[in-house]
């Protein structure tokens, strides 16, 4: 599973193409020959990019739903929706179908921000704003989430 770090920005061109900067583009050369998902985000409004193997063990996952419980059926339906492969070329661009660009509300300013093993894709002035409301104390949240934890399980 790869990891990545960092937290960059970028400007959409006319046709939704992004740059990728050369930083994230280095930790996306392992990987970069498979292609990516690209997908509207469960909580926020902004794209998560997916590389393809992330992907594929994530759908592992979800295809073990039974599709004969409702909630399951419309959990796979809503999760998956607008979902597109997608692939950077060869001048490193990534091209984000209209659809998804509507979704985000991305027009020129970009933030391409890594989120563990995946990368979120935001309109700069949304991902602002959705990190000044986080209106909660952090150092709560963050021994609430991993406070539990023994260090031998975060190795």
């Amino acid at each position: 599973m790869q990891h990545f770090i960092g937290t960059y920005e970028c400007k959409a061109d006319a046709k939704g193409r992004i740059m990728i900067p050369v930083a994230l583009k280095k930790q996306l050369s392992a990987v970069v020959s498979k292609g990516f998902v690209l997908k509207r985000a469960v909580f926020n409004s902004c794209l998560e990019l997916y590389p393809m193997q992330e992907w594929e063990q994530l759908m592992t996952k979800v295809n073990k739903l039974n599709r004969f419980n409702k909630k399951n059926i419309d959990f796979i339906r809503r999760f998956t929706a607008g979902v597109k492969i997608v692939e950077v070329d060869a001048s490193g661009r990534l091209l984000i179908p209209k659809d998804l660009l509507v979704h985000a509300s991305i027009q020129k300013e970009v933030v391409v921000s890594s989120a563990v093993n995946i990368l979120e894709i935001w309109d700069k002035d949304q991902y602002e704003a959705a990190i000044d409301a986080a209106t909660l104390d952090f150092g709560a949240l963050a021994e609430e989430v991993m406070g539990d934890q023994d260090d031998n399980d975060l190795s």
